[in-house]
């Protein structure tokens, strides 16, 4: 399944998406659920990993590693400065993968989607 999440700087769960078949792409997901839209309506800036590259200007991707090669320094610099903001993200999804149900999840999307909704209702409580 793909489930598309928004955390806040801090890692903070902000939004869980409704469940799409696993074959969808990370980007094409996104796009679905029209998260870039919506963030660029509010000024928000995305800053996402490398599987959202080419979803657009307003999203901020590190940079792959060329073809048969090695990154240069400058890539390199600008991939480890990417990496600092992005650790709360992490931390915050590693929060959601302790729930076993997105660990092995084997039931219908519409379901997963009713527990998605559950499992961030949870997740915002003090």
């Amino acid at each position: 399944m793909n489930i598309q999440v928004v955390t806040g700087s801090a890692g903070e769960v902000l939004w869980i998406s409704p469940a799409l078949p696993g074959r969808t792409h990370d980007a094409t997901a996104v796009r679905t659920h029209r998260v870039i839209r919506s963030c660029e309506r509010q000024g928000v800036r995305i800053l996402a990993d490398s599987a959202y590259q080419g979803a657009g200007p307003w999203v901020t991707t590190g940079l792959k590693r060329p073809p048969g090669g090695e990154p240069t320094l400058a890539q390199r610099t600008v991939n480890r400065a990417l990496a600092a903001p992005r650790a709360p993200v992490g931390r915050g999804m590693a929060r959601l993968k302790s729930w076993q149900i997105f660990r092995r999840a084997r039931i219908s999307l519409d379901r997963m989607t009713v527990i998605t909704k559950a499992v961030l209702t949870l997740e915002r409580q003090p």
